[in-house]
């Protein structure tokens, strides 16, 4: 083998660099990526997505309001450690960006990267390719991960689908879900249907 036969890592990549191999290492040691866009490695092939639309990014920041609130002022808010939109995920070599993390129970706030959390959050986007990763790849290495609960926020369907281990949980639009990881923590699922009906425009 010569000198040009091998290949140097990337040091950076941007929208181009869909479908690129690379090995976990060589995705975790990338200095530079291109904003703007979101970058998984999935059984060792760069996917590269463009950012979430409106109506999912309004909901989700209005979740984490929700979580914040619930830290701050309630008794048991305590147990909520962190919540971080645009969170990697690292299952075996996959790399997965979860729509928002939640970290409950640590006592300490996490190791963004190293502390699995406790709940793995996402809102689905319209196309069946994106509905089956989020309802089931997702679902099944979020598991493998050792995540707890696996929100599945539908503004489509009008509904939410919690993944807890084996049990599976379906929350109708009207509805106010509670979740065993956060007493007293109650999200009303109206309130963030509602926040992404204000981009029907949108359909990412």
């Amino acid at each position: 083998m010569s000198i040009t036969d091998i290949q140097t890592p990337p040091q950076s990549i941007d929208h181009t660099s869909n479908g690129m191999r690379l090995t976990a290492e060589e995705f975790d040691a990338l200095e530079e990526w291109e904003p703007g866009f979101r970058y998984e490695l999935i059984h060792g092939v760069l996917i590269v997505t463009p950012p979430a639309g409106p109506g999912e990014r309004s909901p989700n920041d209005d979740l984490g309001f929700l979580l914040r609130n619930f830290r701050e002022n309630h008794a048991n808010g305590f147990l909520l450690d962190e919540t971080l939109p645009e969170q990697e995920i690292r299952i075996g070599d996959n790399r997965r960006r979860a729509d928002r993390a939640v970290w409950v129970g640590l006592g300490h706030r996490p190791d963004p990267l190293n502390d699995v959390p406790a709940i793995a959050i996402e809102f689905v986007s319209a196309s069946s390719r994106d509905r089956h990763r989020d309802y089931v790849e997702k679902r099944d290495e979020y598991a493998q991960a050792g995540i707890q609960e696996y929100w599945v926020i539908d503004r489509f369907r009008r509904e939410m689908t919690v993944f807890r281990g084996t049990a599976e949980v379906v929350v109708a639009e009207n509805e106010i879900y509670s979740t065993p990881l956060l007493p007293e923590f109650e999200l009303p699922l109206s309130r963030l249907l509602a926040a992404a009906d204000d981009y029907p425009e949108s359909v990412r």
